[in-house]
C-alpha cells in the first residue's frame, strides 16, 4: 500500500504502562514550563505545533492511503502529522474528540517511537509531495497491535493527566471514591432502558459500556475527548468498577 510503515510494527521494544505515562507526563510538564500550568482541555494543538514543532495538515487519506481507515499519518523526517479531512473539528465539531486524540496518538509516536525509525533507510517512494511514505499510520483495525496500543495509551495519559481527572472526577463526584456497575443499576435513571436496548440489540455484554459511558459524558466534555475514551481512562484509573 502507498504510503504504509516502513518500520516493523513488531520490531518496537515493550513498553509499561508506567512507563508510557511518564513519557506523557514528561511531555506535559516541558510545555507547562514554557506555557503555564494547564488546565482541561489538554491544548494538544499548541502541544504538536509549538512545542514539538511539528506541523498538522488535514489530508484526503482515503486517496492519499487507499484506505478509508486511515484517521492520522506522521511523517517523521518532515516533522509532519497528516490528519482525515473528515476529522477537522471546523467543519465538523461533533469529531473534536477524534481529532484530538488522533493529535495525542500522533506525537505518542514522535515521543516512543521516531528513534526507531530514524534509524532505518527511508523508502525513496513519494505520496503526494511528501518525500517518502509515512512513518505511522493511525488506523481504526490495529489498536491492539503493540506500536498503536503504545500510542493510543499515550494519547489517553496526555489528554486525560491523571492528577487533572482525579481533582475533576472528585468535583463532580464529591469524593475521589469509584463507581461501580451495580450502583449505576440501582440509581442511574435510565439504568433499565439502557440495559433493555442493549438487550434488544442483542449485545447485552455492551451494557456496562453504555452505562459508563454516560457517566463519562461531563468529563469527556470538558476534556473535549470521546465518552468512549474517557470511559477507558477512568476504567484504566480505577474509577470505574465493573464489580467490586
Amino acid at each position: 500500500m502507498n504510503g504504509a510503515a516502513i518500520i516493523d510494527r513488531e520490531d518496537v521494544p515493550r513498553l509499561a504502562k508506567p512507563r508510557i505515562e511518564t513519557v506523557a507526563q514528561r511531555l506535559l510538564h516541558e510545555y507547562e514550563q514554557h506555557r503555564g500550568a494547564v488546565a482541561p482541555p489538554i491544548p494538544i494543538d499548541e502541544i504538536v505545533e509549538l512545542h514539538l514543532g511539528l506541523t498538522i495538515e488535514f489530508m484526503d487519506m482515503r486517496q492519499l492511503f487507499g484506505a478509508g481507515d486511515v484517521h492520522g499519518a506522521l511523517w517523521v523526517r518532515r516533522k509532519r502529522i497528516g490528519v482525515d479531512r473528515s476529522l477537522d473539528p471546523a467543519e465538523s465539531p461533533s469529531k473534536t474528540g477524534r481529532y484530538r486524540f488522533t493529535l495525542a496518538h500522533e506525537a505518542g509516536h514522535w515521543r516512543l517511537h521516531r528513534r526507531r525509525f530514524l534509524g532505518r533507510a527511508p523508502d525513496v517512494s513519494a505520496a503526494r509531495g511528501f518525500s517518502g511514505p509515512a512513518s505511522y499510520l493511525s488506523r481504526s483495525g490495529e489498536a491492539r497491535m503493540s506500536i498503536e496500543w503504545q500510542a493510543n495509551y499515550f494519547a489517553a495519559c496526555l489528554l486525560m493527566p491523571r492528577h487533572l481527572i482525579m481533582a475533576a472526577w472528585e468535583e463532580h463526584f464529591g469524593a475521589p471514591r469509584p463507581v461501580t456497575l451495580n450502583l449505576l443499576r440501582e440509581r442511574l435513571p435510565g439504568a433499565r432502558t439502557i440495559e433493555a436496548i442493549s438487550t434488544y440489540n442483542g449485545d447485552p455484554d455492551r451494557f456496562p459500556d453504555l452505562m459508563f459511558e454516560s457517566v463519562s459524558r461531563p468529563l469527556a466534555a470538558l476534556f473535549e475527548v470521546s465518552s468512549q475514551a474517557m470511559r477507558i481512562r477512568l476504567e484504566q484509573l480505577g474509577l470505574l468498577l465493573r464489580r467490586r
